[in-house]
């Protein structure tokens, strides 16, 4: 029997050592996602748990390349999170679209694509073909509250079942 996204996702979260289940706050003048039809954009998440920036810094410099991964993770599954709670569940996740990892990076840093590639596993071990998606990662100067990663995404939904309506004879 194929587990469910929840258990997949409970299962990533006791690796990283926190449940993710708590309301994922935001700090600002923003809605941390927003459904536009059949689509849900998610609002860059660092990684934060609790009210504590876990990973601060360069990626490259005073971040290591394993920390910088370890950063993703965390961002990856803030954005899971944000998303079940809007939803309620993982369940109408048809497709993630897109991913964008933002990496604070030490200036000779080139490897974002490998601190990237640790947002990509995670979505896969949840999604399996579904969490297959375009990704960007970007080498950036600065990010919010100094974090090492920061992380985006877009994910398409199964509509949902057309209400039944009585008909009369």
């Amino acid at each position: 029997m194929e587990a469910s996204r929840k258990a997949l996702f409970d299962q990533v979260a006791t690796r990283l050592g926190h449940a993710f289940d708590g309301e994922m706050r935001i700090g600002g003048n923003y809605v941390p996602a927003v459904q536009n039809g059949d689509e849900v954009y998610v609002s860059g998440q660092i990684p934060r748990i609790d009210n504590t920036v876990k990973v601060v810094g360069r990626v490259g410099g005073d971040v290591s390349l394993e920390d910088g991964r370890y950063a993703a993770r965390i961002c990856t599954m803030r954005a899971l999170a944000i998303l079940a709670q809007l939803l309620g569940d993982l369940q109408r996740v048809k497709k993630v679209l897109r991913l964008n990892v933002y990496v604070q990076s030490a200036a000779d840093f080139t490897q974002q694509s490998e601190v990237a590639d640790a947002a990509s596993e995670v979505l896969y071990s949840i999604f399996a073909e579904a969490g297959v998606h375009t990704r960007t990662s970007l080498g950036v100067y600065q990010l919010p509250k100094n974090a090492a990663v920061e992380i985006d995404m877009i994910v398409a939904l199964e509509p949902l079942p057309a209400p039944h309506e009585d008909v009369e004879d």
